[in-house]
């Protein structure tokens, strides 16, 4: 098992709920991600959101990220040591089409990214030639996003998110629609991003159990709470947190070939059917 302690706080989800007219979409959702430090390692943080479609994982990923703001409660982030509020351009955000400019090259989109985030011409280019070359993309600079595999789309789109976000990435369905090599790739890409520095934390919104395994130290279960009857309550909860760390299962590149992997993943999957 690996060494690993959580100290500071570095989002807190308080009490939020969420409503549309008299639905109850979401109902006091409760989580705080940690720092996670590994003696002599730069270890950051990868949590999965996990949970059936209709349980508001978009939603939260929303509010998450500063669009929606919550019916009640709030979500803080750690800016600089003190927990604020969040807001729009804090954290962030790859959704499934990994979103790009179609009409201008990679090179100007990375720029723009820059701009909004206060760098001058000098520094934008020079931070986003150094990430590009760091995922092995320096050559796609005059592309056009048109031109790249949907691999290479997705690492552009989190170039352009790591180019302006203050250290949190959200990441909607990272895993959709890839065959098996890609979604190991995107594995992958995920962890790199995540260790290139100490307090980066991504946060993956997915319905697909086994990839978030394999990346996350922590997962949270997203769905409805039962009456007696077995029908749902309104208004989704965290129903359980899962500390991959703890378990032994979090950085082992070997872990799915551990019968306690496909032991907890089989069961995942089965908790998914009262979610």
């Amino acid at each position: 098992m690996f060494e690993a302690t959580r100290q500071e706080t570095l989002l807190k989800i308080d009490a939020v709920s969420l409503s549309f007219d008299a639905s109850l979409i979401l109902r006091d959702v409760n989580v705080e991600i940690k720092n996670v430090v590994r003696p002599g390692l730069s270890q950051g943080q990868v949590v999965g959101f996990l949970g059936p479609s209709g349980r508001g994982k978009t939603q939260l990923f929303r509010m998450m990220a500063g669009l929606q703001a919550p019916s009640q409660g709030q979500i803080l982030v750690n800016q600089n040591g003190t927990l604020v509020p969040v807001e729009v351009g804090m954290v962030g955000v790859v959704d499934q089409h990994y979103t790009l400019f179609e009409h201008r090259t990679i090179g100007n989109n990375l720029m723009i990214a820059g701009s909004l985030a206060g760098l001058t011409s000098k520094d934008s280019q020079e931070k986003a030639m150094s990430l590009l070359k760091r995922f092995q993309l320096e050559d796609r600079w005059k592309s056009y996003p048109g031109q790249l595999s949907g691999g290479q789309r997705q690492r552009i789109a989190i170039v352009q998110q790591l180019m302006c976000s203050r250290g949190f990435l959200l990441m909607d369905e990272p895993f959709s629609g890839l065959d098996p090599n890609m979604k190991e790739e995107a594995c992958e890409l995920i962890a790199e991003v995540a260790a290139m520095d100490e307090l980066f934390t991504i946060i993956v919104i997915t319905h697909d159990v086994a990839s978030a395994m394999k990346i996350s130290d922590t997962l949270w279960l997203l769905g409805f709470e039962r009456a007696a009857d077995g029908s749902a309550i309104p208004g989704s909860r965290i129903q359980e947190e899962i500390d991959l760390v703890r378990l032994g299962l979090a950085w082992n590149q070997q872990m799915e070939t551990a019968h306690q992997f496909r032991e907890l993943n089989s069961k995942i999957i089965e908790r998914f059917k009262t979610l």
